[in-house]
């Protein structure tokens, strides 16, 4: 019986199984989003916070989005700090802030939607 139901269940698959996406959640936003659309900010076993453009680098994690109001969040109300359980120091967070000043402003985001009606 159960190898009536395997046989079944493998006719109807028509292609490839679609490959996983692992979600990670933005630490300021709260947005979920794909892991590698993330930035990942990590603090290594050394206590350096770090980030992590491979997303492998060995230590506790963090993700921020690509929106800089996100990372000026994250670092003015220390919520970066208590996600990776470390003091953010101040060279640290000013080298964040020049890299969260590369990122391009983004327009999408749900808290800048205004509702009309």
């Amino acid at each position: 019986m159960a190898a009536a139901t395997n046989a079944a269940s493998a006719k109807k698959r028509k292609g490839p199984r679609p490959r996983h996406v692992p979600q990670r959640t933005c630490i300021s936003c709260r947005e979920q989003s794909a892991k590698r659309v993330l930035t990942r900010i990590v603090r290594t076993p050394e206590r350096y916070v770090l980030i992590d453009a491979t997303g492998k680098l060995n230590g506790r994690g963090a993700y921020l989005c690509d929106d800089p109001q996100c990372w000026e969040r994250a670092l003015t109300s220390n919520t970066l700090a208590h996600a990776l359980k470390t003091e953010i120091n101040a060279e640290t967070a000013e080298r964040l802030r020049r890299h969260a000043a590369t990122l391009p402003e983004r327009q999408d985001t749900p808290s800048r939607v205004t509702q009309e009606g």
